[in-house]
């Protein structure tokens, strides 16, 4: 007689798989590949880098809207004035860079940098394009030289094909007007496609509109003081420093006169001028050292102006000063021993926390206090 026992166990395993059957299209699961690189204790801290391609397409409107004012910078070299249309009826127009004092009168590019989920459909587009043909046919302005699209995602696939065959995309244009574009370029009137506008239209340049892909932006905008700042990356190598010119330029007065004064305090005799200082060699090798401390110094404001955000040289001034301010307001014998001891305590200053605090070497440490010389907040002699 079978117990109850048995018969429980006989159904559970009729009813489990075998391994020959379901359970043979199972295999245990391999660890991932080991990384061919080291991990940096930034990857540690915040994990891998992220793309700024990756970076845009997650921007709500307003992070948009910042990164185009950024990226709008870059265009000031290319044009004479670049403005954005703050309006409430833009007509079409939102970043708007002007070739001469003719404004939208004479040569100018429009770029319509909008924020879209998606990449841009024509239907997106058509609305876009009909403004500015209304309103350049109005004589509100003369027709832009070249009209870009910029958007996260760029465009799409199909606008892209139209936008770069043009009797296709005024034909498609022309095509969805009565219900595309019509009762969309301005909110009281429907503007129908005939008569002296459809002549228009018909003779306009339609390969002044054009795309710009993401990444042509995000290029544009590497060039500018915030992508640091936006995508990281840090600072691309400095260049060697060369020795300073053998004549004083006129940029080295101030600090160059308060150092003759330091070294007249000491010597307890007038310095007049540099040759004097072949006098005492020891102040003379000093002069050549601080010398080409200021020009480190200075490289690394030329060297960085143009890669960080305006004031991120300031701050690394300020902080140098804070950090021999008291050393610089201390008794000391004379000026000379002053000067050493403030470059001294500018050498121990920890920048570990200032964004150029890894670019700053000792040279630029020291140099940077003849730079607050200039300015007129260091002063070696009371």
């Amino acid at each position: 007689m079978v117990g109850d026992s048995e018969i429980l166990t006989a159904s559970r395993d009729a009813a489990a798989p075998s391994m020959d059957g379901a359970a043979a299209d199972f295999a245990e699961i391999a660890p991932p590949p080991p990384s061919p690189t080291m991990l940096s204790p930034t990857q540690v801290q915040s994990g891998p880098p992220i793309e700024p391609l990756v970076r845009i397409v997650i921007y709500d409107p307003a992070q948009w809207e910042t990164f185009i004012d950024e990226w709008v910078s870059s265009l000031k070299t290319k044009y004479h004035k670049v403005l954005r249309y703050t309006g409430a009826n833009d007509r079409g127009i939102d970043v708007a860079g002007f070739e001469d004092k003719n404004y939208l009168q004479g040569v100018w590019d429009n770029y319509q940098c909008k924020h879209y989920r998606d990449a841009i459909t024509p239907g997106t587009a058509w609305p876009e394009i009909g403004k500015m043909l209304w309103y350049s046919f109005r004589g509100e302005f003369a027709p832009p030289r070249a009209y870009y699209f910029v958007a996260p995602r760029g465009t799409g696939t199909t606008l892209t094909q139209y936008l770069t065959t043009s009797p296709a995309l005024k034909a498609a244009l022309i095509e969805a007007w009565p219900k595309a574009v019509a009762d969309k370029i301005t909110a009281t009137q429907l503007i129908k496609l005939e008569g002296k506008f459809a002549e228009y239209v018909d003779a306009f340049d339609f390969s002044i509109f054009q795309p710009v892909s993401p990444r042509e932006i995000i290029e544009q905008h590497r060039t500018t003081q915030y992508f640091i700042t936006r995508f990281g990356g840090g600072l691309p190598p400095r260049p060697v420093v060369g020795a300073p010119p053998s004549d004083l330029a006129e940029h080295e007065s101030v600090y160059v006169a308060r150092l003759l004064a330091a070294y007249a305090d000491h010597t307890k005799t007038e310095v007049p001028g540099l040759a004097a200082l072949k006098a005492w060699k020891p102040l003379e090798d000093h002069f050549k050292r601080q010398r080409e401390c200021f020009y480190h110094a200075e490289a690394l404001r030329v060297f960085v102006r143009d890669k960080v955000e305006p004031g991120t040289f300031e701050g690394l001034q300020d902080e140098i000063y804070h950090g021999v301010a008291d050393t610089a307001d201390s008794d000391h014998a004379d000026g000379f021993e002053r000067v050493k001891a403030v470059t001294q305590a500018a050498q121990d200053v920890l920048l570990d926390g200032h964004p150029l605090g890894g670019s700053a070497l000792v040279k630029d440490k020291r140099g940077i206090c003849h730079q607050l010389a200039n300015e007129d907040r260091l002063k070696w002699t009371k």
